[in-house]
């Protein structure tokens, strides 16, 4: 899995309090699909990440929540962008909406977006602090056969062969961990200045946030595309490469110790 240290280099932006209220919940396959997802391809690094976030806030968790509602009531509908899907895709018709307005409204209500920013907080801490964002920065995705046909072209663009095996592998764990038919699917689409993976070197990226309002839990997924003539990305698979050495290491003083090498005299 992605160190933190190691996916960015420096503040988005500064903040005087740091919103941290979604808890990361343990799963093994999204922890081997994100090092699968950590590769280099030749000509450019993919570093990506599949997480899950509890959205059941203690005590801290609603006063932070009340302290970011205070610029209206946590129903009060906030418009996002308009997705980008929605020059290609057609409309998902007769899909209920976790706010319950038109699926093609595009809005959210401010809790719904502070679960959005939370998460983006907790996912990049400490490097990125995200509680300025703005509503404009979110889209919702009309479509999950879209948003999946996009994930899967970036990947399959990048990673070639490879990602046929991987990709219902990908899928399926997310879909056993949130249901993918129960969810409303935003993204993260902010503008130059804010975008935490705009720096130079960048090729691409997605950030994909899978909403299930029954479970009360967000699937994050995030991937980028990053040149290697800038070297970002590189610490990753250094350490990924690390180890596998210890791995290796460790096996052949085992070995070793076992069956001790005969001395040639």
């Amino acid at each position: 899995m992605l160190l933190q240290s190691e996916i960015v280099e420096c503040n988005l932006r500064p903040s005087t309090q740091y919103i941290k209220a979604m808890k990361l919940l343990e799963n093994s396959s999204f922890e081997a699909l994100s090092s699968q997802l950590c590769v280099e391809t030749g000509d450019s690094h993919i570093l990506g990440r599949i997480e899950s976030y509890s959205c059941k806030m203690a005590g801290d968790d609603k006063h932070m929540f009340k302290q970011f509602c205070q610029e209206g009531e946590p129903h009060v509908l906030e418009a996002l962008s308009p997705p980008q899907s929605s020059a290609t895709s057609p409309p998902q018709l007769g899909k209920s909406s976790e706010d319950g307005e038109n699926p093609l409204s595009d809005k959210c209500c401010r809790k719904t977006l502070f679960y959005l920013i939370t998460t983006l907080n907790e996912s990049f801490r400490p490097d990125y602090d995200f509680s300025a964002a703005r509503a404009h920065e979110f889209s919702r995705e009309p479509s999950l056969n879209w948003v999946m046909n996009a994930v899967n072209s970036s990947l399959f663009s990048a990673v070639g062969e490879e990602f046929n095996s991987l990709g219902p592998e990908l899928w399926s764990a997310i879909d056993q961990e949130i249901n993918l038919q129960g969810c409303d699917i935003y993204s993260y689409n902010p503008d130059l200045d804010s975008d935490p993976f705009g720096e130079e070197g960048s090729l691409w990226s997605f950030n994909y946030f899978f909403y299930n309002k029954k479970l009360k839990r967000i699937v994050f997924f995030t991937c980028r595309s990053v040149s290697v003539l800038s070297g970002y990305g590189r610490g990753c698979l250094d350490n990924e490469l690390d180890m596998e050495l210890d791995d290796e290491e460790e096996m052949d003083e085992f070995t070793e110790d076992r069956f001790p090498r005969a001395l040639c005299v």
